[in-house]
């Protein structure tokens, strides 16, 4: 019995359990208290890059931010806070704040506005 409980240790503790739902591989905390990816800052020059794309989109026209120096949960507020201003729809995929419509110069103005360095990127 004692072999059994070393080689159980050996494996890294628990298996399975549907207590606390799903836990993060990293820190082994349940998902809704990860404390590993919350404080993760994406690494660049700190400068948030403005864009206007349509390729790939069926034609439509939609504008990105991308590098900007936030971690996760304040990106989605910020995302949230932009696409109000612009009146529009958006997402956050990946790091990058995608808002519907052609609001280049509207997001580099409220991006400087909120202590951010913002170019404006692209053609």
């Amino acid at each position: 019995m004692v072999k059994k409980a070393s080689s159980f240790a050996a494996l890294g503790g628990l298996v399975f359990s549907t207590d606390a739902g799903r836990h993060c591989p990293d820190c082994s905390q349940p998902v809704d208290a990860c404390i590993c990816k919350q404080s993760v800052i994406p690494a660049g020059d700190g400068i948030a890059r403005v864009r206007r794309e349509t390729k790939g989109r069926g034609g439509k026209t939609v504008t990105t931010v991308s590098g900007v120096p936030l971690a996760e949960e304040p990106l989605k507020e910020l995302a949230s806070q932009l696409k109000r201003r612009c009146g529009c729809g958006g997402s956050l995929k990946d790091g990058v704040i995608e808002i519907q419509g052609d609001h280049v110069q509207l997001l580099l103005d409220e991006l400087i506005k909120h202590g951010f360095k913002a170019k404006k990127s692209g053609g």
